[in-house]
């Protein structure tokens, strides 16, 4: 009846409505396709995985050699690996019905936990990053999870959930992962912290503190608390910021601003103090709006892998908006009633 109807979010959900005389809207066009690039402080950009498609959440091996992400259209995402030293055509890691994304590596770059949304099925699983083996279901309860983290000795994954007082706040927990002779599990989740917006948290690079961002105030900020606390927490941005993300030398953490630009900040860390510079605009080049995570940064904290429009812009591709009156009449013309 109609192509290129846009899609929302990674559920997903197709923007169109109808009234009950037949007057239909809805807004068209194809702002989904979009390419991964190299991302330096200048503001440079190199292809890094060009092909227009609908990308999703890359995220860096600890060793920075492989970027894993979410590649397909919004209503099938699954999970691929590049090999960045061999330049190679990606690894296909999933071949699951619905959107697969928010892949998070293991600290010994052999697995990943990623989140699979199917309706109104959503659960986390554990996949070998080889694609050897198929992926193991670690929650089958229908509650949402995002997996964010693991703790560098790979013992506790951190990962929002949706949280108890509705109005889409959520929660951040942690849980100990645990290997059985056959499987993976995850243990007994603890609460981090409790009724936030945004809920994207981090490990440091020693697992002693926890990066996340929540509205308490009003709005999303980045604080800093020791992990697994109890403790004070430290303020990180004051104009706004979210998802937040270390670099591996141990000596600063990036987050992202609401105009999104990339900002950077310099700290020190000693015993249960936290002490952490004024934040600096890290580039002037501004990020595509995803409605899941779109950057992270290579561990040498110099370049970021960053999902742009397809041409390496970060504007966004206004879509048409389409009223077609009389549908059911075009309806009906098209799929005729049988007697």
């Amino acid at each position: 009846m109609l192509d290129d109807i846009r899609l929302a979010g990674l559920a997903p959900i197709a923007l169109f409505d109808f009234s009950r005389n037949g007057s239909f809207v809805s807004l068209i066009g194809k702002g989904e396709r979009s390419a991964i690039f190299w991302l330096d402080s200048a503001g440079h950009t190199l292809p890094l995985q060009a092909a227009p498609v609908y990308y999703a959440s890359p995220r860096f091996s600890p060793d920075g050699r492989r970027l894993a992400f979410a590649m397909g259209t919004p209503r099938q995402l699954d999970i691929w690996i590049k090999d960045l030293d061999a330049n190679t055509t990606p690894l296909r890691l999933t071949r699951m019905s619905g959107s697969n994304h928010h892949p998070v590596w293991t600290p010994d770059g052999t697995s990943l936990v990623f989140e699979s949304v199917l309706g109104e099925s959503q659960s986390l699983y554990w996949i070998s990053a080889d694609g050897a083996s198929d992926a193991q279901r670690l929650t089958d309860d229908k509650i949402r999870r995002v997996p964010f983290s693991f703790s560098p000795d790979g013992k506790r994954l951190a990962f929002s959930q949706e949280g108890g007082g509705g109005g889409g706040q959520s929660e951040i927990w942690t849980a100990p992962v645990e290997s059985g002779s056959d499987r993976v599990r995850l243990g007994k989740p603890e609460l981090f912290l409790r009724n936030i917006f945004g809920g994207s948290s981090s490990f440091s690079p020693d697992g002693s503190w926890m990066a996340y961002s929540t509205d308490e105030t009003g709005r999303l900020e980045v604080y800093v608390s020791p992990f697994p606390g109890p403790g004070r927490k430290w303020p990180i941005s004051s104009g706004g910021g979210s998802r937040p993300v270390w670099s591996s030398n141990g000596r600063e953490l990036f987050f992202l601003t609401p105009e999104d630009r990339i900002m950077v900040v310099s700290y020190t860390a000693k015993g249960n103090a936290f002490a952490a510079d004024k934040p600096r605009l890290w580039s002037e080049k501004r990020l595509l709006r995803l409605p899941t995570i779109g950057h992270d940064v290579a561990p040498d904290g110099k370049r970021f892998a960053a999902i742009l429009n397809a041409d390496g812009t970060a504007e966004p591709i206004a879509p048409q908006l389409i009223v077609l009156l009389n549908f059911f009449d075009e309806l009906r013309r098209r799929v005729p009633v049988s007697h």
